[in-house]
């Protein structure tokens, strides 16, 4: 998993505000951090929210896929994930956005969602909603993600006459 960058949004919602708090808290204290982020405390979250996501897509007529060892179902209903499309656990839900660019990108939310289990919600809330101030996003790759433009190759600077 990539290092998250130390980035804050520049305003937050209430919601936003109490999980900063929250994480915030829970950083100071080392130990509790340690506890939290513990994979014996962690994975069990991550298996319930992959068995969740999981479910979700069957029931709402989505199609099952693999590929590249990212788990995900396409062809869901638009209002059924936010974005492009949703990771939840080990599972990446969309309609169709599944080039191997944004695939890349969810690919890295899987590990976030491995690392952090259910821990991630309220981490994911506390970075905002804005996804080019989200640690999450931003580590993930904005690019990629299809949340900026991708930079082409510089061109070489042309001297002046």
């Amino acid at each position: 998993m990539k290092d998250l960058p130390p980035i804050e949004p520049a305003r937050r919602t209430p919601p936003e505000r109490f999980f900063a708090a929250m994480a915030r808290g829970v950083r100071r204290v080392r130990p509790l951090r340690a506890v939290m982020l513990w994979p014996v405390v962690t994975r069990p979250g991550y298996w319930f929210a992959t068995g969740c996501a999981f479910l979700y897509g069957l029931i709402l007529g989505g199609r099952f896929e693999k590929r590249d060892g990212l788990h995900f179902f396409r062809r869901m209903p638009t209002w059924s994930y936010g974005r492009g499309g949703t990771t939840i656990g080990a599972i990446y839900l969309t309609t169709g956005n599944v080039s191997d660019d944004v695939l890349e990108h969810e690919a890295e939310h899987t590990r976030q969602w491995k690392r952090y289990g259910l821990w991630f919600i309220p981490l994911y809330i506390a970075a905002g909603t804005d996804a080019l101030t989200n640690r999450f996003e931003v580590a993930a790759d904005l690019e990629l993600g299809g949340y900026v433009r991708k930079r082409g190759p510089r061109r070489p600077a042309t001297p002046a006459p």
